[in-house]
């Protein structure tokens, strides 16, 4: 079982940035994959990023460039760092784990999942 929490969410103005961060309890964090997802009003969870036990990420096209994901396996915490920030990018964002370790794209792939964390971006 892996439990995680998320924090770093709140308020912010169009153009600016946040550092979500999420921390892990449970089964050995270095061997999971980690991923972002984000669920806006009325629209269905949607893929950010990830990063895998090997470091490999994977972006969402439209925050490339202006959001970054990584890891610290010492912290047992993920990040997204956030830069550029719009309002289309409003919504929870959640933290996912997947056992296998290798980056994915899918909700499904994921095992767990945190509560998330909320982002408001005022224009």
């Amino acid at each position: 079982q892996v439990h995680l929490v998320e924090s770093g969410g709140g308020p912010v103005q169009a153009g600016g940035s946040l550092r979500l961060s999420c921390a892990a309890s449970g089964r050995p964090f270095g061997t999971y994959a980690m991923g972002w997802f984000r669920q806006a009003p009325g629209k269905e969870r949607e893929f950010v990023a990830s990063i895998g036990w090997s470091g490999v990420t994977l972006y969402e096209d439209s925050v490339k460039g202006r959001f970054t994901i990584s890891r610290d396996n010492a912290k047992n915490t993920v990040y997204l760092q956030m830069n550029s920030l719009k309002p289309v990018d409003m919504a929870v964002y959640y933290c996912a784990a997947r056992a296998t370790g290798v980056s994915s794209r899918a909700p499904s792939e994921y095992d767990y999942w945190g509560q998330g964390t909320r982002v408001t971006v005022s224009s």
